[in-house]
């Protein structure tokens, strides 16, 4: 049984690092491919922190249902255009761009912990005005954490179309890459199974010890 009035008070937290978490990963792989010569993300009006111009419904939709749930949190903005062929570099770049997101997603992790240090060591008297909006602002930088780290590891897993195949099918001899990128039409699915299996949970596990070692 889902109690609406936790769900809707867990998206309020979530919303605003999961936007910021996915925007961020987005614009950073446009920004990546524009310094190596790449202007279509920027063309297409992409280099902007506008969340209009970035979440996809669909992604949107999977976050809050997720949410609602209380389950494991998934959800994606739309993927930036980029045209490797105007690559200066094609070969390092596309394992810049490709990385840029996940890094993108490190620095966030870096300024919400900053921040959740901060309010972690200076809690408010309870009568304080301060004491109104202090546990929304903890409970979001805490989940501003979890969600970058989650977003960054995520990325980098080898699975087609996720940046990690990316990077990965650069390093390998060219025909191999090829064959390895062709099962990119079969890439929900295998994420949905490794979800679904609990076979994901090797990755995460260690990930989740960390981050409760972090913010404990």
């Amino acid at each position: 049984m889902i109690d609406f009035t936790h769900s809707v008070l867990r998206i309020s937290i979530m919303a605003v690092p999961f936007m910021l978490a996915v925007i961020c990963h987005e614009v950073a792989h446009g920004l990546a491919a524009l310094w190596y010569g790449d202007p279509t993300a920027k063309l297409a009006g992409r280099l902007t922190l506008n969340p209009l111009k970035h979440l996809d419904p669909m992604g949107s939709l999977v976050f809050l249902i997720t949410a609602l749930t209380g389950g494991f949190i998934i959800g994606w903005a739309k993927p930036v255009p980029i045209n490797p062929r105007y690559f200066r570099k094609q070969r390092e770049g596309m394992i810049v761009v490709s990385a840029a997101g996940a890094a993108a997603n490190v620095v966030l992790v870096a300024l919400f912990y900053m921040a959740f240090s901060f309010l972690r060591s200076h809690v408010p008297a309870p009568e304080s005005l301060w004491a109104q909006t202090y546990e929304p602002l903890y409970l979001i930088t805490q989940f501003g954490v979890v969600i970058n780290v989650i977003l960054a590891a995520f990325n980098l897993l080898p699975v087609p179309p996720l940046d990690g195949s990316k990077i990965l099918a650069v390093l390998l001899p060219r025909n191999l890459a090829y064959k390895y990128l062709s099962i990119e039409r079969y890439g929900l699915i295998i994420i949905v199974l490794l979800v679904a299996t609990g076979a994901l949970r090797f990755v995460f596990e260690p990930i989740w010890y960390i981050i409760e070692r972090i913010l404990s």
